[in-house]
């Protein structure tokens, strides 16, 4: 595969010579946290500061997951970049690569994948929180950019697969908030309907107890573009708790 580089970080990258999947690979930084590991292999990421702008730099070692597109394995990064790069053509709002690359070197599977930080928003679980000192105005702002978001998400027919709060990452905007997407590991097209978009949204509502039902249903009155009180909305509400039910059952 050719190394991507994005037109937007070139200059930036390449002024600290950075361009390259070799000099990326080498840089000395401190890692956020515990490399992962798994068998024989780690993934591990580290913050990049350049010039004011701030990157998150993933590094993976014979870290391999087995996909339709690759069933002999491939790093995780690459099905993650591909997943940025799908979300970024169908206009779905997600984090950003810069960055992307893969070597086999004596037999290791190397792989590099750099991002640019959301540095400025904050992810829903950080919100919610904080939920009840947010205004009227703030909560039914981050409901309608979470429902607005879900429903441009499936709109393009496509399931996140781990649509939690603390993959939902908000900045506002004037009286509103913009949102977006991270963790792309799991995405796939929406292939069964309704259940498909059963199932992507309930983990959100099932990790946000803070909301009462009235916002609930304003998060679906922006996801379907009905009134709160409309019957559709009602027949959601139905699904969602049903598959939470059976969820909780379990």
């Amino acid at each position: 595969m050719t190394d991507f580089l994005a037109a937007e970080d070139r200059a930036l990258l390449e002024r600290h010579g950075l361009g390259t999947f070799d000099a990326l690979w080498a840089k000395q930084l401190e890692a956020v946290d515990e490399p992962n590991t798994d068998g024989g292999g780690w993934s591990s990421v580290f913050r990049l500061h350049l010039e004011g702008h701030v990157y998150y730099l993933k590094r993976q070692s014979n870290y391999l997951t087995r996909t339709l597109h690759a069933p002999f394995g491939e790093p995780s990064f690459a099905r993650e970049f591909r997943n940025i790069s799908r979300y970024r053509k169908l206009g779905i709002p997600a984090l950003q690569a810069a960055f992307f690359g893969q070597r086999k070197v004596d037999g290791e599977v190397r792989a590099v994948l750099l991002t640019r930080a959301l540095d400025g928003w904050d992810d829903l679980d950080s919100l919610l929180h904080g939920w009840s000192g947010l205004s009227d105005a703030q909560q039914s702002a981050i409901l309608r950019a979470c429902g607005q978001l879900a429903r441009y998400l499936h709109g393009v027919r496509q399931v996140h697969g781990c649509f939690y709060p603390k993959h939902i990452f908000l900045q506002a905007s004037g009286e509103s908030y913009k949102a977006q997407l991270i963790d792309l590991e799991k995405t796939r097209p929406l292939l069964f309907g309704q259940r498909d978009r059963v199932k992507d949204l309930e983990p959100l509502l099932r990790r946000a107890p803070e909301w009462s039902e009235a916002q609930l249903r304003e998060l679906l009155s922006a996801y379907v573009e009905q009134p709160a009180d409309s019957s559709l909305v009602d027949t959601w509400i139905s699904r969602l708790t049903a598959r939470r039910s059976h969820k909780e059952t379990r």
